[in-house]
């Protein structure tokens, strides 16, 4: 028997795992790694799995090239050599797609070799996950604070008054805010005499365990967020403690939107808006926190945007206990130039660019028109948008009009089935793991590496893969990595001696030793618990990026859509919407093949409040259509959702799926009634939450 540490990759809690195998490699027991000075032992049904996963008979161990309907494993040399004759046919780059799923943020292939292979490739059709869900939040960050990464978590473990809305950290452990034990730091708040408030359409599992609840509309979060602004400004409760611009613009803006007002648009009562604007302003330290129920809507943007400022205007932004900057390990030194965004557009619907990207709602429409730079060759990494993009009937079809497509997946799903060649890269503990990306969000300053725990064989790693192919579309002659770590370490103007095994392990020695702490890859490998960097410390006017070195509360762009915000105020809301929900042995689509995380509570129901049940006369089943499509669901009539709203959880539909388990439990896709000409326009994200619907008996 072996043991071994490792940090969990399933979600964005990064929660130490210690894991015992036997002689053959089998996982035969995983615990939380009580050792690891962040996680402390904390561990959730989807870590408990992790050998389930690991060892999912039903991922891929070869290539597959496809023949008319008919699969066939190849040899890794004839499977990059089929993709590269495609390539070699394509003229214009502009007609190449690429989509990055979200398992590929928890990847170190996908934080190291995702924007080379994209270079490589030339060109400006980018599509991810990320405009499906968090966009809004770097828009907002990069705008108020000059950088999309650049963005402020709450404090946990020292404030005093934690508001949350549209965010389930109980079921989702937490989202750009990794904090394992979520859990148990928010009954800490409230041990040490604190107050926590949830603000939710449903009184999901954290709203249970929080002294308060508040119902609201889906959709109307802005609303409310500028009712609690329009409290502080009216009644003098405001204590900006950093340098801002455009506070007074900030101050006008919320005339517009008084309490008694929006009480109206968001259901909640005037004197609980005005009761929590006084409770923020009077905790001894206080932070707002908003995830991806604000970030799926109409005024996505605007809900993160006012959220710090919130934030700002009680003097909690940059303050312990409050909303702070983490300092990951890894962090570059970033330039200075004005984060913008609509460098370009989209070709048919004219959308713009987004740190780099083009709305996923779109990318059917660059599919389907014709015309030059129609989209006719698609690369996916570790996504299936079938299930999780907006309209994703659309794009199954858009996907069998393609001339080529190549996957990096481990499975056969809706997505890759469409595919000429999927890649398939190896299993979870055959791989190195670092976070790249969720580090840069934690609730407190901390590092792990965790070198691969088995051997790869005579396959290649997935950082591998990625890089062949960004060699392949770029005719590059020579180590992309060595490339790399030598123009990183000529622009910094120094020379290192870097260790690793592989060219992904010598990235990271190369990024820690550049990074704040001058760490190093043997560093973190005398260290397999972690490395506890501290708690988080005020930053500003370090990090700011903004042109004026000022934290601007009045962004111009924002400022144009709290127009558009006005125009909607008095505006009727639907008779009924449709939310999502989240899942606490799920992760979006690709954890629905391990039979030990489905069934019980992770089930592809409709939860719909009692009285709309006896209001519209139905039965044990229903029919939901929306403006792009129509299910039968099952209905779970419960209290813990408000009257006129239904959820149904996302990332369903495995009807005729090659896996198993996933097509034993295939549900219904949600994404067949999500509108993809429905998004918010700053940041271009599709809406998911507050999707007008109709219920009728079947």
């Amino acid at each position: 028997m072996t043991t071994v540490h490792r940090t969990c990759p399933l979600c964005e809690a990064v929660c130490g795992l210690t894991l015992t195998l036997d002689d053959g490699g089998h996982v035969t027991s995983v615990r939380g790694d009580k050792e690891d000075p962040f996680s402390k032992g904390f561990i959730c049904p989807k870590g408990a799995s992790l050998g389930h996963l690991d060892e999912d008979p039903d991922r891929l161990s070869k290539p597959l090239v496809r023949e008319g309907e008919q699969w066939r494993e190849v040899s890794w040399d004839e499977a990059f050599a089929t993709v590269a004759r495609a390539l070699e046919g394509v003229r214009d780059r502009q007609t190449i797609a690429v989509y990055l799923g979200n398992p590929s943020a928890h990847t170190m292939a996908g934080a190291l070799y995702a924007a080379p292979l994209i270079r490589a490739l030339g060109t400006r059709n980018v599509f991810s996950a990320s405009t499906a869900d968090q966009m809004p939040k770097h828009v907002a960050s990069g705008l108020m604070f000059g950088h999309p990464l650049h963005i402020p978590v709450p404090d946990l473990d020292r404030t005093d008054y934690l508001l949350m809305l549209g965010a389930n950290p109980l079921e989702s452990n937490g989202s750009l805010c990794t904090a394992p034990d979520f859990p148990g730091r928010l009954k800490a708040i409230r041990r040490r005499g604190g107050k926590v408030v949830v603000v939710d359409p449903r009184r999901t599992r954290t709203a249970a365990q929080a002294d308060e609840h508040v119902f609201v509309r889906p959709g109307s979060d802005a609303y409310l967020l500028f009712g609690l602004v329009h409290t502080l400004f009216a009644e003098n409760l405001t204590r900006v403690a950093v340098e801002v611009n455009g506070l007074e613009e900030v101050r006008e803006a919320a005339k517009h939107f008084p309490p008694e007002v929006v009480a109206r648009r968001t259901g909640v009562p005037e004197e609980t808006i005005v009761r929590l604007a006084r409770e923020l302003a009077a905790a001894p330290t206080a932070a707002v926190y908003a995830r991806i129920g604000t970030c799926t809507q109409e005024f996505g943007t605007l809900a993160q945007w006012l959220v710090d400022v919130v934030n700002t205007l009680t003097g909690n932004l940059d303050r312990p206990g409050g909303a702070m900057f983490p300092k990951p390990a890894t962090e570059p030194r970033r330039s200075r130039r004005p984060y913008t965004t609509g460098r370009w557009r989209s070709r048919v619907r004219h959308l713009p660019e987004v740190n780099g990207e083009l709305p996923v709602a779109t990318l059917a429409d660059e599919i389907e028109t014709p015309g030059e730079g129609q989209v006719r060759f698609l690369v996916t990494v570790a996504g299936n948008p079938v299930l999780s993009a907006p309209n994703g009937a659309r794009l199954d079809e858009a996907f069998g009009r393609l001339d080529f497509m190549v996957s990096v997946d481990p499975y056969l799903n809706e997505t890759t089935r469409h595919a000429n060649v999927i890649l398939p890269p190896p299993r979870v503990l055959q791989s190195g793991h670092y976070d790249f990306a969720l580090l840069g969000f934690a609730v407190r300053n901390y590092t792990r590496y965790s070198p691969p725990v088995l051997p790869l064989g005579e396959r290649p790693s997935e950082s591998e893969i990625m890089a062949r192919l960004a060699v392949i579309a770029s005719g590059l002659d020579g180590d992309l990595d060595e490339f790399i770590i030598d123009q990183t370490l000529q622009k910094a103007g120094v020379e290192l001696q870097l260790t690793g095994e592989t060219g992904a392990e010598r990235r990271l020695d190369m990024m820690l030793r550049l990074g704040p702490y001058g760490l190093s890859l043997e560093k973190l490998r005398e260290n397999p618990h972690g490395l506890d960097l501290g708690p988080l410390e005020p930053r500003l006017p370090e990090i700011l990026r903004t042109a004026s070195g000022l934290v601007e509360l009045a962004p111009p762009q924002l400022m144009d859509d709290v127009e558009r915000l006005r125009e909607r105020l008095e505006q009727a809301p639907p008779e009924m919407v449709l939310i999502g929900r989240r899942h606490l042995r799920s992760n979006n689509s690709w954890m629905h093949n391990v039979s030990t995380l489905v069934g019980g509570s992770n089930r592809c129901t409709l939860q719909i409040n009692p009285a709309d049940v006896a209001r519209l006369s139905l039965g044990e089943q229903a029919v939901i259509t929306s403006a792009t499509g129509r299910l039968t669901v099952t209905l779970e009539p419960t209290d813990t959702i408000m009257p006129g709203v239904v959820s149904l959880p996302h990332g369903w539909g495995h009807v005729g799926s090659a896996q198993t388990v996933a097509a034993e439990h295939a549900g219904v896709s949600a994404n067949v009634l999500t509108d993809d000409s429905a998004i918010d326009m700053p940041s271009g994200n599709a809406v998911f939450n507050g999707v007008p619907v109709t219920i009728a008996a079947l």
